[in-house]
């Protein structure tokens, strides 16, 4: 088990501490006391007790302080000051004081040996206190019969609104723990979701290959060349699901990549280019505005765009459209097609992991259902936005809209 931090311990504790050496000069200060005093620990550490906290204008109040700190020093024994008036000066204003009043506690602080080698000083201020009861028509001073109580209600005055303190950061402590708690099943049932999609796309495949080679097994006379086509098929499926897999995991962890000016224009048209045997049945229409940069990876980014592509030719009847602009501060890439779109309910699940709608698994079956999150994530990572929107102009089917900062040169 790791020692603890005591200086991270003295300075966060809510109670107001103080460390003075046997020459009552201060040695530390923590937070607390730095904001109950109004100064800050380089304004009071090094320097004499009264020469920081004098009193007011009666010398009472100071040498009171010091004699019980001598107390401490010569009998190695804890000094309860009775409710105490001790004026401070008012930061900023020299020679003007604010009438306060503690509740204060000196006890000897020890070195390894036993000895006494300087004094922790506890304050405790109460001056709340005595205005309520001064406005409640009572005296409160240290001659008065009613001292004794009023130093005990003070401590507990002083003491309650401490625990109110505590209170509050135990509250918002156990509010944060909620929210943490919930993300944490929140990211559960996304993980238990995503391994049970998984498990469900890569069965079949899987499944596949196990009757090919069952039957392979099993028949001598089966054609060995189609069995061996139809597993390669499983095989590369199986392939095409674990990478993409593997690409949604380096996006969620954040991997980094080299980036650079990216043209998104001579981007799509490589893209196209690599596409042209796919979509020799299909007319694609482009409308490609030179210049449209945005800074990011070309390989991710060449993904992003090939995965729309891949969407579009998947559903289309004959026509595709491409377009690439920029409006204002941002690059946007549209891919749409004249196939039978995505309904407003599905807009959404399209980038669900491993969702596919009925039509698009008659169309391909061997579809991995990742192309569009994968998709999403990347346009994310660079900042960027995709969304499925309404269709417009010739193609009645899926618009698809990519938004990322442009890069100004």
């Amino acid at each position: 088990m790791a020692e603890p931090d005591f200086a991270a311990f003295f300075h966060a504790t809510p109670a107001a501490f103080a460390l003075l050496s046997p020459g009552l000069v201060y040695t530390a200060v923590n937070q607390t006391f730095e904001r109950l005093t109004g100064r800050s620990r380089q304004e009071i550490v090094g320097r004499h007790l009264l020469e920081i906290f004098p009193g007011g204008p009666s010398t009472s109040q100071g040498e009171a302080l010091r004699l019980s700190m001598q107390r401490v020093l010569a009998d190695a024994t804890i000094d309860i000051m009775p409710l105490q008036r001790y004026d401070l000066e008012i930061p900023g204003r020299p020679g003007q004081v604010q009438e306060r009043y503690w509740n204060i506690t000196n006890a000897p602080l020890l070195d390894d040996q036993g000895n006494t080698c300087g004094v922790v000083n506890l304050p405790q201020e109460v001056t709340a206190f005595v205005q309520q009861m001064t406005t409640r028509g009572l005296a409160v001073t240290t001659e008065t019969v009613l001292a004794p109580m009023a130093a005990i209600e003070a401590q507990l005055f002083a003491q309650a609104g401490q625990l109110q303190e505590i209170t509050q950061r135990l509250r918002r402590s156990e509010a944060k723990q909620r929210r943490t708690a919930q993300e944490l099943r929140t990211a559960m049932q996304h993980q238990q979701q995503a391994v049970a999609d998984t498990s469900h796309d890569l069965r079949g495949p899987i499944t596949g290959l196990q009757t090919l080679l069952q039957v392979a097994l099993a028949d001598p006379a089966a054609d060995a060349r189609q069995i061996l086509l139809t597993a390669l098929d499983d095989a590369e499926r199986l392939g095409a699901i674990v990478g993409d897999l593997l690409e949604l995991a380096k996006l969620e962890a954040d991997a980094p990549a080299d980036t650079e000016p990216v043209d998104l224009a001579h981007l799509v048209r490589k893209e196209l280019l690599h596409r042209q045997a796919t979509i020799a049945t299909i007319t694609t229409a482009t409308c490609l505005d030179a210049g449209v940069l945005v800074r990011g990876s070309a390989v991710r980014l060449g993904r992003l765009v090939g995965n729309l592509l891949a969407n579009g030719e998947r559903h289309a009847h004959s026509r595709l459209e491409v377009t690439v602009g920029a409006q204002g501060e941002q690059a946007v890439v549209e891919v749409s097609d004249d196939g039978p779109g995505i309904p407003h309910a599905d807009r959404e699940a399209v980038f669900r992991r491993f969702f596919r709608r009925s039509d698009a698994r008659r169309s391909d079956p061997g579809g991995t259902g990742l192309g569009l999150p994968i998709a999403r994530q990347i346009a994310q990572a660079h900042g960027g936005t995709l969304q499925a929107t309404d269709p417009t102009g010739t193609c009645p089917g899926a618009r698809l809209l990519l938004r990322l900062p442009l890069l100004r040169t």
